[in-house]
């Protein structure tokens, strides 16, 4: 992850539970999709590129 990484918009997934739990953030950037737990801020974000965050989010909105 970059340095620039912890000053991105953080916003919590739709699909994350409202108690607290499944809490997934993303943070999208001109160049890539910024992924983290934010129930675990010791776990570092990981990022993909637009296109390949594009297709995940296609393909688990089909299931």
């Amino acid at each position: 992850m970059s340095s620039g990484a912890t000053e991105l918009a953080w916003f919590k997934s739709s699909y994350s539970s409202t108690q607290g739990d499944s809490c997934v953030e993303v943070a999208v950037a001109e160049q890539a999709v910024h992924v983290r737990d934010s129930k675990d801020m010791t776990r570092p974000a990981f990022a993909v590129d637009r296109e390949s965050w594009g297709r995940f989010v296609g393909f688990a909105s089909e299931c």
